[in-house]
């Protein structure tokens, strides 16, 4: 009996959470890459389920969602999660052959992340105005950011027993529930403390363990961070574009500027591969120059 789009998506989206133990995030990320193939494949005149879809049908599905999303990037991400979907039916028995095995995804090239100089993250920590009730808060914040290369969904998530700063750690909850320690700098801990003497004024607090809490007291949302990092940034007069996620970028660059091992910088990140550490050498051009010119036999 053919398995439905309704029923598929449930099993691979238990899956995902119990078997991979991903983040809620993640999971959501996954389906709606899962929920186009299914728009697809639901239209009049063209039902297909899950278990009838051949290669040629895949390539259809990609010349129709490539019409409309010309980005290689946002096209690879989407075949990435047909790709694990596909893989899911073929180990759980619901499919014989995997159709999506041998499509390739289209080729985005190198992009290097925006990355802030240590004198633009100084102008964005002294365009936070302190008299404000947030302003000790945004700035603990962004010297967390910066101070230990967090995701931002590991920074609004951190807890207070997650600090442990006689030992100068915190220990973080990155992708897939795996855990880490991360060193955590004076100057980070520092803001903390500041902030928290402000944080213990809220008048409720719905979310006693969380850090970084909103005005009413409850846990700050991703799009809060983006926010308060865009408006800093446009305080301080900076034109790039940037995100919480440049000062992870912007961590790891000038760690290994300054010559630090890519093996702690990959531990640090919570990166899986050394190969998504490797990117950051990729971006002081003239850091690679020196060292040839200090080395070379021919320099």
């Amino acid at each position: 009996m053919a398995i439905s789009w309704k029923t598929s998506l449930r099993n691979f989206e238990n899956y995902l959470r119990l078997e991979k133990s991903l983040s809620e995030n993640s999971i959501e990320a996954y389906l709606n890459d899962i929920h186009k193939l299914e728009s697809f494949f639901s239209r009049p005149g063209h039902e297909t389920d899950p278990s009838a879809v051949k290669f040629d049908n895949i390539r259809e599905f990609i010349n129709w969602y490539g019409s409309e999303n010309k980005n290689a990037r946002t096209q690879a991400r989407v075949l990435s999660g047909i790709r694990a979907f596909f893989r899911f039916l073929l180990a759980d028995g619901e499919i014989d052959e995997n159709p999506s095995s041998l499509i390739e995804s289209p080729r985005s090239g190198l992009k290097l992340p925006e990355v802030l100089s240590v004198e633009e993250i100084d102008r964005i920590v002294e365009a936070i105005d302190l008299s404000r009730p947030d302003g000790h808060r945004n700035k603990a914040i962004i010297e967390t950011l910066y101070g230990c290369g967090l995701r931002v969904s590991e920074l609004v998530g951190l807890k207070l027993t997650d600090i442990h700063a006689s030992e100068g750690y915190v220990s973080v909850t990155g992708k897939g529930n795996k855990q880490r320690l991360v060193p955590i700098s004076n100057k980070a801990l520092k803001e903390i403390d500041l902030y928290r003497i402000d944080r213990n004024r809220l008048p409720v607090i719905y979310n006693e363990n969380i850090v970084f809490l909103n005005r009413r007291g409850r846990k700050l949302t991703r799009a809060m961070i983006f926010t308060i990092v865009r408006d800093l940034a446009a305080k301080a007069g900076i034109m790039k574009k940037i995100s919480p996620h440049t000062f992870r970028h912007s961590f790891a660059t000038h760690m290994i500027e300054a010559g630090a091992d890519l093996r702690a910088v990959q531990e640090m990140l919570g990166h899986e591969s050394i190969t998504t550490t490797e990117i950051y050498t990729h971006i002081d051009r003239s850091y690679l120059r020196d060292t040839l010119m200090m080395f070379h036999p021919r320099a």
